[in-house]
Protein backbone atom coordinates (compact mmCIF):
# COMPACT_ATOMS: atom_id res chain seq x y z
CA UNK A 1 0.00 0.00 0.00
CA UNK A 2 1.53 3.63 -0.97
CA UNK A 3 2.72 5.70 1.98
CA UNK A 4 2.13 8.96 -0.02
CA UNK A 5 4.11 12.60 1.22
CA UNK A 6 4.25 15.84 -0.67
CA UNK A 7 7.86 17.51 -0.03
CA UNK A 8 8.11 21.45 -0.68
CA UNK A 9 10.98 23.31 -0.35
CA UNK A 10 12.20 27.17 -1.33
CA UNK A 11 15.81 27.32 -0.39
CA UNK A 12 18.45 30.17 -0.16
CA UNK A 13 18.41 30.70 -3.56
CA UNK A 14 15.47 31.88 -3.58
CA UNK A 15 13.90 31.55 -6.75
CA UNK A 16 10.91 29.51 -6.86
CA UNK A 17 9.45 26.17 -4.64
CA UNK A 18 10.34 22.66 -5.90
CA UNK A 19 7.30 20.11 -4.94
CA UNK A 20 7.88 16.17 -5.18
CA UNK A 21 5.00 13.46 -4.67
CA UNK A 22 7.18 10.67 -3.08
CA UNK A 23 6.10 7.12 -1.77
CA UNK A 24 7.94 6.04 1.16
CA UNK A 25 5.99 2.24 1.31
CA UNK A 26 9.49 0.92 0.41
CA UNK A 27 12.46 2.72 0.45
CA UNK A 28 11.84 6.03 -1.89
CA UNK A 29 10.08 6.71 -5.08
CA UNK A 30 9.18 9.85 -6.35
CA UNK A 31 6.09 9.91 -8.34
CA UNK A 32 5.66 13.44 -9.38
CA UNK A 33 7.95 17.18 -9.48
CA UNK A 34 6.55 20.15 -10.04
CA UNK A 35 8.02 23.93 -9.79
CA UNK A 36 7.32 27.18 -9.87
CA UNK A 37 8.94 30.68 -9.66
CA UNK A 38 8.41 33.83 -7.18
CA UNK A 39 7.04 36.63 -8.44
CA UNK A 40 9.34 39.75 -8.76
CA UNK A 41 7.55 41.36 -6.30
CA UNK A 42 7.34 38.39 -3.27
CA UNK A 43 11.42 37.39 -3.99
CA UNK A 44 12.04 41.01 -3.97
CA UNK A 45 10.29 40.91 -0.28
CA UNK A 46 11.87 37.92 0.77
CA UNK A 47 15.51 38.92 0.05
CA UNK A 48 14.19 42.01 1.60
CA UNK A 49 13.53 40.27 4.58
CA UNK A 50 17.24 38.62 5.02
CA UNK A 51 18.14 41.76 6.51
CA UNK A 52 16.95 44.71 9.23
CA UNK A 53 14.36 46.77 7.87
CA UNK A 54 10.77 48.84 8.74
CA UNK A 55 7.64 46.73 9.95
CA UNK A 56 9.30 43.01 9.74
CA UNK A 57 7.05 41.34 11.72
CA UNK A 58 3.75 42.69 9.42
CA UNK A 59 5.63 42.60 6.16
CA UNK A 60 7.25 38.72 7.47
CA UNK A 61 3.71 37.72 8.09
CA UNK A 62 2.52 38.81 4.92
CA UNK A 63 5.62 37.52 3.04
CA UNK A 64 4.66 33.85 4.64
CA UNK A 65 1.04 34.09 3.46
CA UNK A 66 1.95 34.81 0.31
CA UNK A 67 4.66 31.77 0.00
CA UNK A 68 2.01 29.30 1.22
CA UNK A 69 -0.20 30.35 -1.73
CA UNK A 70 2.61 29.15 -3.75
CA UNK A 71 3.27 26.01 -2.36
CA UNK A 72 -0.47 25.47 -2.22
CA UNK A 73 -0.06 26.06 -5.84
CA UNK A 74 2.68 23.46 -6.09
CA UNK A 75 0.20 21.05 -4.34
CA UNK A 76 -2.54 21.54 -6.50
CA UNK A 77 -0.01 20.77 -9.73
CA UNK A 78 1.82 17.30 -7.97
CA UNK A 79 -1.96 15.96 -7.05
CA UNK A 80 -3.00 16.90 -10.53
CA UNK A 81 -0.11 14.98 -12.38
CA UNK A 82 -0.18 12.56 -9.94
CA UNK A 83 -4.26 11.49 -10.25
CA UNK A 84 -4.36 11.61 -6.36
CA UNK A 85 -6.99 13.58 -4.13
CA UNK A 86 -5.82 15.13 -1.28
CA UNK A 87 -6.96 12.46 1.31
CA UNK A 88 -4.34 10.20 -0.54
CA UNK A 89 -1.40 12.22 0.90
CA UNK A 90 0.01 11.69 4.67
CA UNK A 91 1.09 15.02 4.75
CA UNK A 92 2.98 17.72 3.64
CA UNK A 93 6.59 18.66 4.71
CA UNK A 94 6.64 22.24 4.21
CA UNK A 95 9.68 23.90 4.63
CA UNK A 96 9.36 27.46 4.16
CA UNK A 97 11.42 30.09 3.37
CA UNK A 98 15.00 30.93 5.62
CA UNK A 99 15.49 34.75 6.26
CA UNK A 100 17.85 34.41 9.17
CA UNK A 101 20.26 31.77 10.75
CA UNK A 102 21.50 32.81 13.49
CA UNK A 103 22.19 29.59 15.66
CA UNK A 104 23.96 29.36 18.56
CA UNK A 105 24.60 33.22 18.76
CA UNK A 106 23.71 35.90 20.82
CA UNK A 107 22.26 34.13 24.19
CA UNK A 108 23.66 30.73 23.32
CA UNK A 109 20.66 29.14 21.74
CA UNK A 110 20.17 31.30 18.70
CA UNK A 111 17.74 31.00 16.59
CA UNK A 112 16.48 29.99 12.62
CA UNK A 113 13.78 31.40 10.80
CA UNK A 114 12.01 30.07 7.65
CA UNK A 115 8.83 32.09 7.00
CA UNK A 116 5.88 29.76 6.72
CA UNK A 117 2.14 29.60 8.13
CA UNK A 118 1.57 25.90 8.00
CA UNK A 119 -1.80 26.61 9.25
CA UNK A 120 -2.90 28.14 6.33
CA UNK A 121 -1.03 25.90 3.73
CA UNK A 122 -3.19 23.12 5.71
CA UNK A 123 -6.27 24.95 5.30
CA UNK A 124 -5.87 25.79 1.54
CA UNK A 125 -4.60 21.90 0.72
CA UNK A 126 -6.98 20.05 3.32
CA UNK A 127 -3.80 18.35 3.58
CA UNK A 128 -1.85 17.62 7.62
CA UNK A 129 1.13 19.46 7.20
CA UNK A 130 4.25 19.09 8.80
CA UNK A 131 6.78 22.46 9.28
CA UNK A 132 9.10 23.88 11.69
CA UNK A 133 11.79 21.16 11.33
CA UNK A 134 14.79 23.21 12.00
CA UNK A 135 13.77 25.20 15.63
CA UNK A 136 14.06 21.81 18.13
CA UNK A 137 17.67 21.06 16.76
CA UNK A 138 18.38 24.66 17.58
CA UNK A 139 16.56 24.24 20.82
CA UNK A 140 18.71 21.13 21.51
CA UNK A 141 22.02 22.93 21.03
CA UNK A 142 22.33 22.06 17.27
CA UNK A 143 22.87 24.35 14.55
CA UNK A 144 19.45 23.29 13.01
CA UNK A 145 21.12 22.55 9.26
CA UNK A 146 21.77 21.02 7.52
CA UNK A 147 19.13 18.01 7.92
CA UNK A 148 19.17 16.84 4.61
CA UNK A 149 21.95 14.45 4.87
CA UNK A 150 19.61 12.13 7.09
CA UNK A 151 18.00 11.67 3.92
CA UNK A 152 21.30 11.41 1.66
CA UNK A 153 21.95 8.19 4.25
CA UNK A 154 18.97 6.96 3.27
CA UNK A 155 19.21 7.35 -0.95
CA UNK A 156 23.00 7.63 -1.51
CA UNK A 157 24.91 5.41 0.74
CA UNK A 158 26.46 2.01 -0.64
CA UNK A 159 27.68 -0.51 1.75
CA UNK A 160 31.28 -0.70 1.91
CA UNK A 161 31.93 2.95 0.22
CA UNK A 162 31.87 6.15 1.11
CA UNK A 163 29.84 8.44 -0.78
CA UNK A 164 29.84 12.45 -0.72
CA UNK A 165 26.74 14.36 -1.26
CA UNK A 166 27.16 17.47 -2.26
CA UNK A 167 23.99 20.04 -2.56
CA UNK A 168 24.65 22.93 -4.27
CA UNK A 169 21.95 25.93 -3.55
CA UNK A 170 22.33 29.24 -2.28
CA UNK A 171 24.75 27.65 0.17
CA UNK A 172 26.68 24.43 -0.36
CA UNK A 173 26.45 21.49 2.33
CA UNK A 174 28.43 18.24 1.88
CA UNK A 175 27.70 14.99 3.40
CA UNK A 176 30.15 12.62 3.97
CA UNK A 177 28.40 9.26 4.64
CA UNK A 178 31.24 6.69 5.10
CA UNK A 179 32.10 2.80 4.78
CA UNK A 180 31.65 2.32 8.07
CA UNK A 181 28.00 3.64 8.36
CA UNK A 182 29.05 6.83 10.21
CA UNK A 183 27.95 10.38 8.67
CA UNK A 184 28.89 13.75 8.81
CA UNK A 185 27.41 16.78 7.02
CA UNK A 186 27.83 20.53 7.23
CA UNK A 187 27.41 23.82 5.19
CA UNK A 188 30.67 24.40 3.12
CA UNK A 189 30.15 27.88 2.15
CA UNK A 190 28.42 29.87 -0.41
CA UNK A 191 26.56 27.95 -3.31
CA UNK A 192 24.78 29.66 -6.66
CA UNK A 193 24.19 32.94 -3.94
CA UNK A 194 27.01 35.25 -4.69
CA UNK A 195 26.89 34.05 -8.35
CA UNK A 196 23.40 35.01 -8.79
CA UNK A 197 23.63 38.08 -7.18
CA UNK A 198 26.47 39.58 -9.09
CA UNK A 199 25.12 38.15 -12.83
CA UNK A 200 21.82 39.50 -12.05
CA UNK A 201 23.12 43.05 -11.15
CA UNK A 202 25.30 42.69 -14.36
CA UNK A 203 23.47 41.19 -16.90
CA UNK A 204 19.81 41.47 -15.34
CA UNK A 205 19.34 37.86 -15.28
CA UNK A 206 18.60 35.50 -12.20
CA UNK A 207 21.89 33.01 -12.72
CA UNK A 208 24.52 32.32 -14.88
CA UNK A 209 22.64 29.24 -17.17
CA UNK A 210 25.39 26.86 -17.31
CA UNK A 211 28.20 28.93 -16.36
CA UNK A 212 28.21 30.45 -19.43
CA UNK A 213 28.94 33.61 -18.68
CA UNK A 214 31.68 32.84 -15.89
CA UNK A 215 33.49 30.65 -18.67
CA UNK A 216 34.41 33.86 -20.53
CA UNK A 217 35.89 34.95 -17.51
CA UNK A 218 39.47 34.66 -15.95
CA UNK A 219 39.86 33.99 -12.38
CA UNK A 220 41.12 36.50 -10.32
CA UNK A 221 43.96 34.97 -8.11
CA UNK A 222 44.05 38.15 -5.45
CA UNK A 223 40.59 38.26 -5.26
CA UNK A 224 40.04 34.37 -4.99
CA UNK A 225 42.53 34.47 -2.40
CA UNK A 226 40.28 37.25 0.03
CA UNK A 227 37.31 35.72 -0.83
CA UNK A 228 39.03 31.92 0.59
CA UNK A 229 40.35 34.36 3.55
CA UNK A 230 36.83 34.17 4.85
CA UNK A 231 37.11 32.85 8.78
CA UNK A 232 34.15 31.11 7.91
CA UNK A 233 35.22 28.21 5.78
CA UNK A 234 38.00 26.84 8.14
CA UNK A 235 36.06 26.93 11.26
CA UNK A 236 35.38 23.05 11.87
CA UNK A 237 32.41 21.28 11.66
CA UNK A 238 29.56 20.97 13.07
CA UNK A 239 28.65 24.47 11.40
CA UNK A 240 25.84 26.44 8.99
CA UNK A 241 25.42 29.60 7.58
CA UNK A 242 23.30 31.81 5.26
CA UNK A 243 22.85 34.81 3.40
CA UNK A 244 23.36 36.32 7.02
CA UNK A 245 26.93 36.19 6.33
CA UNK A 246 27.28 35.10 2.46
CA UNK A 247 24.98 38.19 0.81
CA UNK A 248 25.45 41.58 -1.31
CA UNK A 249 27.24 43.39 1.82
CA UNK A 250 29.89 40.82 2.27
CA UNK A 251 30.29 40.51 -1.51
CA UNK A 252 30.44 44.39 -1.66
CA UNK A 253 32.96 44.75 1.31
CA UNK A 254 35.31 41.95 -1.06
CA UNK A 255 35.50 44.07 -4.17
CA UNK A 256 36.34 47.34 -2.72
CA UNK A 257 39.74 46.82 -4.11
CA UNK A 258 39.02 45.76 -7.38
CA UNK A 259 36.84 47.97 -9.06
CA UNK A 260 38.14 47.81 -12.55
CA UNK A 261 37.93 44.31 -13.15
CA UNK A 262 35.79 42.92 -15.19
CA UNK A 263 32.50 41.75 -14.77
CA UNK A 264 32.81 38.36 -16.29
CA UNK A 265 36.19 38.02 -14.33
CA UNK A 266 34.43 38.06 -11.38
CA UNK A 267 31.96 36.03 -12.07
CA UNK A 268 34.60 33.58 -13.07
CA UNK A 269 36.13 33.73 -9.41
CA UNK A 270 32.99 33.62 -8.01
CA UNK A 271 32.73 30.33 -9.31
CA UNK A 272 35.89 29.31 -8.61
CA UNK A 273 35.53 30.29 -4.72
CA UNK A 274 31.86 28.30 -4.66
CA UNK A 275 34.17 25.32 -6.37
CA UNK A 276 37.34 25.78 -4.31
CA UNK A 277 35.53 26.00 -1.10
CA UNK A 278 33.05 22.68 -1.40
CA UNK A 279 36.55 20.69 -3.05
CA UNK A 280 38.42 21.81 0.27
CA UNK A 281 36.10 20.45 2.30
CA UNK A 282 36.37 17.36 1.29
CA UNK A 283 40.03 17.09 0.80
CA UNK A 284 39.76 18.30 4.94
CA UNK A 285 37.00 15.98 5.97
CA UNK A 286 36.60 12.98 3.11
CA UNK A 287 40.31 12.62 1.00
CA UNK A 288 39.74 9.79 0.07
CA UNK A 289 36.44 9.54 -1.99
CA UNK A 290 35.59 7.86 -4.47
CA UNK A 291 32.46 9.38 -5.81
CA UNK A 292 30.96 13.02 -5.26
CA UNK A 293 26.77 12.89 -6.23
CA UNK A 294 26.17 16.72 -6.78
CA UNK A 295 22.82 17.67 -6.15
CA UNK A 296 20.72 20.93 -5.88
CA UNK A 297 21.15 24.05 -8.72
CA UNK A 298 24.46 24.49 -9.45
CA UNK A 299 24.41 20.28 -10.48
CA UNK A 300 22.96 21.97 -13.28
CA UNK A 301 26.24 24.38 -13.75
CA UNK A 302 28.24 22.18 -16.29
CA UNK A 303 31.21 24.86 -15.54
CA UNK A 304 31.03 24.73 -12.40
CA UNK A 305 30.94 21.07 -12.15
CA UNK A 306 33.87 21.12 -14.21
CA UNK A 307 35.89 22.71 -11.74
CA UNK A 308 34.93 20.25 -9.04
CA UNK A 309 35.80 17.65 -10.74
CA UNK A 310 39.53 19.37 -11.98
CA UNK A 311 39.58 20.20 -8.12
CA UNK A 312 38.95 16.61 -6.88
CA UNK A 313 40.92 14.43 -10.16
CA UNK A 314 40.79 11.06 -7.97
CA UNK A 315 36.89 11.99 -6.93
CA UNK A 316 34.12 11.01 -9.52
CA UNK A 317 31.58 13.40 -9.51
CA UNK A 318 28.32 12.64 -10.52
CA UNK A 319 25.10 14.36 -10.82
CA UNK A 320 22.53 13.24 -8.36
CA UNK A 321 20.43 12.13 -12.12
CA UNK A 322 22.75 9.07 -12.22
CA UNK A 323 22.31 7.67 -8.84
CA UNK A 324 17.75 7.70 -10.15
CA UNK A 325 17.27 11.10 -8.52
CA UNK A 326 17.38 14.06 -10.82
CA UNK A 327 18.79 17.03 -8.80
CA UNK A 328 16.02 19.46 -8.38
CA UNK A 329 13.81 16.71 -6.20
CA UNK A 330 16.36 15.78 -3.83
CA UNK A 331 15.52 18.78 -1.51
CA UNK A 332 12.13 18.45 -1.75
CA UNK A 333 12.10 14.70 -1.55
CA UNK A 334 14.31 15.24 1.80
CA UNK A 335 11.43 17.15 3.47
CA UNK A 336 8.75 14.97 2.42
CA UNK A 337 10.87 12.45 4.29
CA UNK A 338 11.31 14.54 7.07
CA UNK A 339 8.16 14.89 7.54
CA UNK A 340 7.31 11.01 7.59
CA UNK A 341 9.52 10.74 10.29
CA UNK A 342 7.95 13.16 12.55
CA UNK A 343 4.14 11.58 11.90
CA UNK A 344 5.92 8.43 12.93
CA UNK A 345 7.19 10.27 15.83
CA UNK A 346 10.94 9.26 14.88
CA UNK A 347 14.10 10.51 16.23
CA UNK A 348 16.96 11.29 14.29
CA UNK A 349 20.47 11.52 15.86
CA UNK A 350 21.70 14.99 14.74
CA UNK A 351 25.07 14.96 16.92
CA UNK A 352 27.42 13.70 13.86
CA UNK A 353 25.73 16.82 11.47
CA UNK A 354 24.30 19.48 13.45
CA UNK A 355 26.02 19.40 16.79
CA UNK A 356 22.87 19.12 18.73
CA UNK A 357 22.93 17.07 22.50
CA UNK A 358 21.16 13.97 21.37
CA UNK A 359 18.27 12.37 18.86
CA UNK A 360 15.22 14.08 18.48
CA UNK A 361 11.89 14.42 16.65
CA UNK A 362 11.83 17.15 14.17
CA UNK A 363 9.14 19.23 13.16
CA UNK A 364 5.27 20.32 13.72
CA UNK A 365 2.43 18.80 13.03
CA UNK A 366 -0.80 20.83 11.36
CA UNK A 367 -3.65 18.40 10.92
CA UNK A 368 -5.85 18.98 8.24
Amino acid sequence: MAELFIGLMSGTSMDGVDGVVADFSSGVRVLRHASTGFSDALRAELMALNASGPDELHRGWLAGNALMRVYADVVRQLLADAGIVPAAVSAIGAHGQTVRHRPQQFDGTGYTIQLAQPALLAELTGIRVVADFRSRDVAAGGQGAPLAPFFHQSVFAQPGETVGVLNIGGISNLTVLRADGSMQGFDCGPGNALMDAWCEQHTGRPYDDNGAWAATGRVLPDLLALLLGEPYLSMPPPKSTGRDLFNRPWLAAHLRGFAGAAAADVQATLTEFTARACADDVHRHADALRKLVVCGGGALNGFLTRRLQALLPRTQVVSSAAEGLPPLQVEAAAFAWLAMKCVRGEKLALQSTTGARGARVLGGIYPA
